[in-house]
Parts: structure tokens; C-alpha cells; sequence
């Protein structure tokens, strides 16, 4: 079972106050301890004080907030903090996996540029597996399923088809167009691009 201590619910922004990463409570605290990070106090009306750890420590912890116990009695978890000296936004390539491809291919069967329904294509290495062919952005396309059967194990030109364009990996984005705020934590918001 995950504690809410190994849980990346604290969205880490830069010293410019933009959005850079997500991290767990306990690496939070361990930056905040060590004068890394200062924690966001997000309030009720929507005003946010930066607040150092020492401060931050006898902050009540509300009906909505995440805490967590200590000796010293519950201590509220921040959501949202601001490293002190760093200030770059981090680039990032996608992962390779199929949502991704399905983006970078726009939905488009590689080989016939037919607009694809979900469940309609799947992962074609353009180099065969079974040649030597690596599972990656430049040699996986999107095609349509029956398009993929009848190539099988052969290259394109063996199979008679012909790509739509060469496969190249997606360029790296600024990290805070990646980050998704998937446990829906209101304070995260104002900092993430839609």
C-alpha cells in the first residue's frame, strides 16, 4: 500500500513560478527542510504566501488538505512549491508509447493517410522486429490494422506500400506543457498550461 508520502501530489515550480515537475511529499519536505523549496499557502481566497518550512510547520491543517502524522501532531502536506535558486523550465520529448504515437501521427494510418477511429490501428515497426528493428519514435508509425496484417514481417517497400513521411522522434517541449494534474488538486491550476 502507497502512503501519501510516496504519492506525486506536489507540483514543483521554478523560481519564476512556472510549473517544472511533480514530486512526492517526501521530497518535498527533505527541499523545504533544507531551505531548497518554500512551500505555496494556498488560502481560501485564493491568495498564496510563500512559507518556510519553520513557518509551515505550525500552519492548521484544514478539512481539505492532505497531512501527514508526527510526533509533533499532524503537519499539512503542500501542493504546490517554489525552489529557490533554480530557474531554467525543463525540455522534455514525449514517451514513446501508443497514446503518443497516435499524436505524433495525428490518427492518420501511415501508409494510406486514412483518419483512424479508436481501435482501428496499431503500432507498425517499419523495420521489422524480427530484422533487428528497434521499438522507437523513428521506427514505429501508426497504420491501419488490416494494413499492418498484410505487411507482416517485411519492410515497407517489400510489402508494396510506401510511407507518408519519415518517422522522427516529436521535438522536446517545455516540461510544463507535459505535466497533467491527475489527482485534480485545485491549487495546481493557475500554474498549468491547458
Amino acid at each position: 500500500m502507497t502512503s501519501i508520502l510516496d504519492k506525486p501530489i506536489v507540483l514543483v515550480l521554478n523560481r519564476n513560478w512556472q510549473a517544472i515537475n511533480v514530486r512526492t511529499p517526501a521530497e518535498t519536505v527533505c527541499q523545504m527542510v533544507t531551505d531548497t523549496a518554500t512551500a505555496l499557502d494556498v488560502r481560501d481566497d485564493g491568495s498564496m504566501v510563500p512559507t518556510k518550512w519553520e513557518e509551515w510547520r505550525s500552519l492548521p491543517v484544514r478539512e481539505s488538505d492532505f497531512s501527514i502524522g508526527t510526533t509533533r501532531g499532524e503537519i499539512r502536506v503542500p501542493t504546490v512549491v517554489v525552489l529557490a535558486r533554480f530557474a531554467k523550465v525543463p525540455m522534455k520529448r514525449p514517451k514513446f508509447n501508443a497514446r503518443n504515437l497516435w499524436e505524433r501521427d495525428g490518427g492518420r494510418c501511415q501508409y494510406t493517410g486514412r483518419a483512424l477511429r479508436p481501435g482501428e490501428g496499431n503500432i507498425d515497426h517499419v523495420m521489422p522486429r524480427s530484422r533487428g528493428g528497434a521499438t522507437s519514435w523513428e521506427n514505429c508509425v501508426l497504420a491501419a490494422r488490416d494494413v499492418n496484417a498484410r505487411k507482416g514481417s517485411r519492410t515497407p517497400e517489400e510489402a508494396g506500400l510506401r510511407l507518408l513521411g519519415e518517422p522522427v522522434a516529436p521535438r522536446a517541449l517545455p516540461a510544463t506543457l507535459l505535466l497533467r494534474n491527475t489527482h485534480g488538486i485545485p491549487e495546481w491550476e493557475p500554474f498549468l498550461k491547458s
